[in-house]
């Protein structure tokens, strides 16, 4: 194995190719790592393998988790599209849920942003669990200015 091809020593090895740590940490989504990113130019894939703290009281995945990561996802994915220029709160959000997820799977949250406007980005996600849907998501977004940094 050469450099170029060799996986980052801090990423685990069932990380699927292509993802990283995600950019972006949260209060919210801090007991859920680690959780992964995969940038493309219109989008960020969120990813991660799912585990015990992510399951409800039957075992399962649990739809808020596919809910909150689905969210961040869509509002990232608006931002990459956008370069970043400005930032992004969430008007209404929805999931149907098709499908359920175990631990030990790959979770990945696909987003594609369908139009952005100068006040209004929208977007939708499909959730994977191992490459198999098991929810879809739509997001409205509104475009608020970035706030300067605090010092």
């Amino acid at each position: 194995m050469t450099a170029e091809t060799q996986v980052a020593p801090d990423i685990p090895q069932d990380v699927p190719q292509g993802f990283e740590p995600l950019f972006r940490k949260s209060p919210l989504t801090e007991p859920w790592e680690p959780l992964y990113q995969k940038k493309t130019e219109r989008s960020v894939i969120i990813g991660l393998r799912l585990a015990r703290p992510h399951t409800n009281g039957r075992g399962l995945i649990h739809g808020g988790l596919i809910a909150a990561l689905s969210d961040n996802a869509m509002g990232y994915s608006c931002g990459q599209a956008t370069g970043w220029t400005t930032s992004y709160v969430t008007i209404s959000l929805t999931v149907d849920f098709v499908g359920s997820a175990n631990v030990g799977q790959w979770l990945a949250i696909e987003s594609d942003v369908i139009k952005t406007g100068s006040t209004i980005c929208f977007a939708q996600s499909l959730i994977k669990a191992d490459g198999v849907i098991i929810a879809r998501a739509s997001g409205t977004f509104r475009v608020v200015p970035k706030k300067p940094p605090v010092s």
